[in-house]
This record gives structure tokens, sequence and C-alpha cells, in this order.
């Protein structure tokens, strides 16, 4: 009987909910689509790495979007040298006048090394923290069952984490990127595991009557929140990050999901049907009733809160399809607005908005596609493909 009722909530929840050592002078760029880029040349990489390691080195910069990369030897404000071997790499970021801004030796092989140092320089040069070393988590359908796969945020280092041959949905990473959790079937319910990367442990931290699904970390790590029906009714929870202490936090006659929680881990936006057509909604981690987020759209799914705070990405129905939108939060939340709302990606099937750690990158699917989509030029850049049915990637931050 739990299978049954286990497979049925699935259903609403597949198919009918929501049909889904720095310088401390460094300057401080305002990353702006009328701002300008930094100009910055990239000099060859010496050692036995070094070609390797500047391929994705420039790779990562130029998909950071604040560059404007100029030869060698060019006129540019900052310089990028070092060497690389030995999968390690030795990195210098020096001013126009050869003053070192950042020296430092990185290692873990040359690919990972290239882009931590990437992260590092746009740090440096910005102020905000890079997405080069983050990781994707997505569900693709090559096998013939819906599975986990992990890659670098370049498409590189692919890799399938589960091999489950059942069904696998609602990935999401660790802010650190070292944990992972999903919902499986592999007991023959709907339950949350958690996946430890490096030593590719996972353990069923989830398991109440009903479905347990969408589990979401809070900033520092240490929570989930996530939709569980364990009362009878689809509700939002919030647990420890091994799924112990569990709270509920809405008591509604609808159905909650997808939550995401604001930077310092005090508030959740979420999805609710309960006025109705599926709408995002605010409540604070401690419970309390959900408050209606005016987000200027009919339908409205999957939020997700960038890690400055500013902005809420989600799900919008558009033009006989689907398609990603962005809110500005700076109009708060009082009164049911939430400030002015744009959509970023247009069309077809753009779907599982997740920002990176830089507040200015967005993954997302298309079916076919995972995508990285900067959303101050409008740029996009493949990140996974050609596995099947590819749907909800996650982000470390």
């Amino acid at each position: 009987m739990k299978k049954l009722f286990a497979a049925g909530c699935l259903l609403i929840f597949c198919c009918g909910l929501f049909t889904s050592s720095l310088a401390q002078d460094a300057p401080t760029i305002t990353i702006s689509k009328s701002g300008g880029r930094i100009d910055l040349s990239v000099n060859a990489l010496t050692g036995a790495d070094g070609a390797a390691a500047t391929k994705t080195l420039n790779d990562d910069l130029t998909a950071a979007g604040v560059f404007q990369l100029v030869p060698s030897g060019g006129a540019a404000g900052y310089t990028v040298r070092g060497s690389a071997a030995g999968g390690s790499i030795q990195g210098q970021l020096v001013d126009r006048g050869g003053a070192a801004m950042l020296s430092k030796t990185y290692s873990g092989g040359s690919r990972t090394a290239a882009h931590a140092f990437a992260d590092d320089i746009v740090l440096a040069l910005t102020k905000h923290r890079g997405i080069a070393s983050a990781k994707v988590a997505f569900i693709a359908t090559k096998s013939g069952h819906k599975e986990v796969y992990l890659c670098d945020a370049d498409g590189s280092g692919l890799r399938q984490l589960t091999n489950d041959a059942n069904i696998s949905v609602g990935p999401a990473l660790s802010p650190d990127g070292r944990r992972l959790a999903y919902t499986g079937y592999k007991s023959g319910y709907a339950d949350v595991y958690l996946i430890d990367l490096a030593s590719g442990a996972r353990e069923r931290i989830v398991k109440f009557p009903g479905t347990n699904t969408g589990a979401a970390f809070s900033p520092d790590g240490n929570r989930l929140a996530l939709t569980c029906s364990r009362d009878g009714n689809p509700e939002l929870y919030v647990t420890d990050a091994h799924g112990g202490g569990a709270r509920r936090l809405t008591h509604t006659r609808g159905s909650e999901s997808s939550p995401t929680w604001s930077p310092d881990g005090g508030e959740i936006i979420y999805t609710s049907d309960d006025g109705g057509a599926p709408q995002l909604y605010r409540i604070s981690a401690g419970g309390g009733s959900g408050q209606r987020l005016g987000a200027g759209f009919g339908w409205c799914t999957e939020p997700n809160w960038s890690p400055d705070g500013a902005r809420l990405a989600f799900n919008v129905r558009a033009g006989g399809g689907f398609a990603v939108a962005v809110l500005d939060l700076g109009g708060g939340f009082s009164g049911g607005g939430g400030g002015s709302a744009h959509v970023v990606s247009g069309g077809g099937n753009a779907e599982s908005p997740k920002w990176g750690a830089d507040s200015r990158h967005l993954v997302y699917s298309d079916g076919e596609t995972i995508w990285l989509l900067d959303t101050v030029s409008g740029q996009k850049r493949r990140v996974a493909g050609g596995l099947g049915r590819v749907s909800e990637p996650t982000m470390s931050r």
C-alpha cells in the first residue's frame, strides 16, 4: 500500500505538481550590462602541462564574462603567468607595474588546478566568486533509467553517480560540492539519499511513509529543506543534513515543493498550488505562514535564490513552452510584490534554473542539453548533452 501511495505521490510531483593571499587594494568592479570588461592578458604557462592548463584557464576566464582577453604582451591592465607540471600550477596575477596581486600554488591535477586559479583571478579582480571549480549534477536517461550524473561546470569530468536501474530525481549538491542529496526508488519507495562524492558512500536519510523529495541544502550545508507527504499532504519540512530532527513548516491544502534558501539561511522560497495555479511563496525557515511573492506570471515553479540574495530565478510558461525568468528582489516581498521580473531564456523547454556562486550564471535544461547561461550578456555554453533526456541540473557554490 505504501508503495502505491508513494508512486501516486510521485505522479503528482512529476506530472501534475506544476507539470514538471589576495591584495587588499584590488579594484572592485561593478558588473553590469553597460559596464566595461577588465583587460587581462594570459601568458602561456610554461612546463609539461602548460599548454593544456593555459587552454583551460583561457576558457574559464572567457566564460566568466567579466574579462576582455588581450594578446600576450598587449597593453593589458593585468597579466596572468606561471607554470604547470606534475598536476600542479604555480600561478601569478600581476598588475601593469608588475606587482603581484596573487601568487599561489594549486594542485589536484592540471585541469582542477586551472579551475581554481581562474576562480581566484575572478575573486581578486571583481570581489565576486568564480564558477570554474563548481560541480554540476543532473538527471539523464542514457542507461534507460533516470540516473544522476556529475561533471565540472565546463562539462569535463563527466561521470555517472547512480546505477540504481530505477527512478532517481531531485539531485541537490551541497554548497561545497562534496555531498549530493537525491530522491531514489532503490528501496521501492520515494526516499532521500545522501552521497559522499569523495568516497562514494551512500545512505538513505529520509524515509518517512509517502513521498520524500526535493531536498535542498541550506547555505551552510547543515540543513535540508524538502517535501514530505508523511502527514498525507505534500508539505515543506526542514531536517538536519542527515535527515534527523524533521520539522514541518507549512500547513495547507495544496502541494508544496522546490524549496530554496535565502543566503543567510533564515528564509525559504517555495512553490505552492494552494491558491490554484502554482505560485511562489516565502516563509521563515523556523515556520509560520507562507506569504505570496508576486512574480508577475500566472504559473511559477522551481525557484532558486541567488547567493547574493538580489535575484530569484524560476520557471514560467511562455510561448507554449517553458522559460526561465529572473525576479529582482530589490523591491522586497511586501504586498505580494517582489520587484521586476524578466525572461532570460524563452521558448522551448528551459527548466530547472540554478544559480552559480557568482550570482550571474545559471545552469538550466532544455530536455536535451544542460546549458550555462550568462544572465548579463545573454551568452550560453553547453555543459552536457547526448545522454538521452537530461533534466534537473544543480550547481555547487
